[in-house]
């Protein structure tokens, strides 16, 4: 073969295998052309499942394909959360994570890595928990609660959603700081934990504020304090903890999108572009409020350093309970 017409081959193969890899991965003018899979890694109708429900039409609509939820529960989020850190980073398979992502690493023995695994997008919202007594405690506000548990140590309990929940874990950090001994006494969800407290038969709960704010309104429970930095925009005639002299005990429930490590920046770029929009929406802010959490939009920088943060803060508590579950 002539010289001349070899190299004419050998160009044209290499910018046919380099059109390839574009199109594999998507390009800045071509991401999307396929439907985006959106892995909620919790059985439907929780929050993460609502949030992923509330994003999915929006990014449709923005992105001109199908954006659906798939829900891949189990391991308090991990089977979900290894299944999109193992899928490839092309853009199509998009992860929607809780608090659980943030105490897994010092929980289970996990089949992925979160820092070489996986990517942040955009922290979607933060959502503060409210801890909650049955009138008969004879506590109106934190400092109260703890002198009283001071006084009667394991007397008083406090009920969440499970162990490892952002509930059990608020508990265990009061416990930790103050040297009381609030009996934790878990179950499976939230609501039978708000019930159980309603009828006295835990002193205290530990929740979202989705799951309290109609127990507050009707008087069944007393709330003592919101757990977030800044007052809830639910619940603003709630105190948080730092306003009653309770510091470094926030406790907020986030809401948050990841993708693959190997998905290119333009692609990330893209999907933080659009989150950031649907979060700004007056309409989506009221519908994400409604289960709980305040639309942030942050950019994956900040959300990347919010993640470390808030993992660093749960190993702390975590290592010094020496809790960890079987995986």
């Amino acid at each position: 073969m002539p010289a001349k017409l070899r190299l004419t081959v050998i160009f044209g193969c290499w910018t046919l295998l380099c059109a390839g890899v574009g199109y594999a991965q998507g390009d800045a003018n071509t991401y999307p052309t396929r439907p985006i899979r959106l892995v909620a890694p919790f059985a439907p109708g929780g929050p993460v499942d609502v949030g992923a429900r509330i994003l999915a039409p929006k990014l449709q609509e923005a992105l001109g394909v199908r954006v659906y939820v798939d829900n891949v529960a189990g391991g308090s989020g991990n089977i979900g959360t290894a299944a999109v850190a193992k899928a490839p980073g092309d853009g199509y398979t998009v992860l929607v994570i809780s608090s659980t992502f943030v105490v897994n690493p010092s929980m289970f023995k996990l089949t992925y890595d979160i820092d070489k695994d996986l990517s942040p997008v955009s922290l979607v919202g933060n959502g503060p928990q409210v801890v909650l007594a049955n009138p008969s405690i004879p506590a109106t506000n934190m400092k109260e609660l703890i002198t009283l548990a001071k006084a009667n140590p394991g007397k008083f309990s406090y009920a969440s959603a499970g162990a490892g929940s952002p509930g059990y874990l608020a508990g265990l950090m009061l416990n930790q700081a103050f040297g009381i001994d609030l009996q934790h006494v878990p179950f499976q969800g939230g609501a039978p934990a708000v019930t159980s407290t309603v009828g006295g038969h835990t002193s205290l709960v530990i929740t979202t504020i989705a799951s309290a704010a109609g127990h507050i309104e009707s008087g069944a429970l007393r709330a003592l304090a919101t757990t977030g930095v800044q007052r809830s925009q639910v619940l603003p005639h709630i105190p948080t903890l730092g306003e009653q002299g309770i510091y470094d005990q926030e406790s907020e429930i986030i809401l948050g999108v990841l993708v693959p490590s190997s998905t290119p920046q333009h692609i990330v770029s893209r999907l933080h572009q659009e989150v950031a929009k649907i979060v700004a929406d007056p309409e989506i802010k009221t519908r994400l409020a409604a289960v709980g959490f305040e639309a942030v939009g942050s950019s994956p920088k900040v959300f990347a350093e919010r993640l470390k943060a808030e993992i660093s803060k749960w190993s702390k508590v975590i290592g010094a309970a020496n809790l960890r579950l079987a995986q």
